[in-house]
């Protein structure tokens, strides 16, 4: 059985950086995208980012766009957010997916596997 497993939320002052990791256990073949997903209570998840097999060419949503960076070394099935300048809206739950298939990184029901979620606060 599949699980994503991640780590490296927690509290960090406005202005500051944490980084978060995934990893998938279990036997399974190359995820053909792993990607980060945000919510806060009462709101739909956001996309926040994702890359391809690859590694290369990732997109971002553009309230993180040039302060968060998603990194996996090539068809790893293992991705790092790493977030910067962080802000007191990016307090939410930040979710780890992934999935076999193609199409639009950011559509949250394309994804097949999904983490248990890890907290993020930033305090302002």
């Amino acid at each position: 059985q599949v699980q994503l497993v991640e780590s490296g939320g927690g509290l960090v002052q406005a202005g500051g950086s944490l980084t978060l990791s995934c990893a998938a256990s279990g036997r399974t073949s190359s995820f053909f995208v792993m990607a980060w997903f945000r919510q806060v209570p009462g709101k739909e998840r956001e996309f926040v980012g994702g890359v391809r097999w690859s590694g290369n060419d990732p997109d971002y949503a553009n309230s993180v766009k040039g302060r968060f960076t998603i990194s996996r070394k090539g068809a790893e099935n293992a991705v790092q957010l790493r977030m910067d300048s962080l802000k007191h809206e990016d307090t939410a739950v930040y979710y780890c997916a992934a999935r076999w298939s193609g199409g639009p990184l950011s559509d949250p029901d394309l994804y097949n596997f999904w983490g248990q979620g890890t907290q993020v606060t930033v305090s302002s």
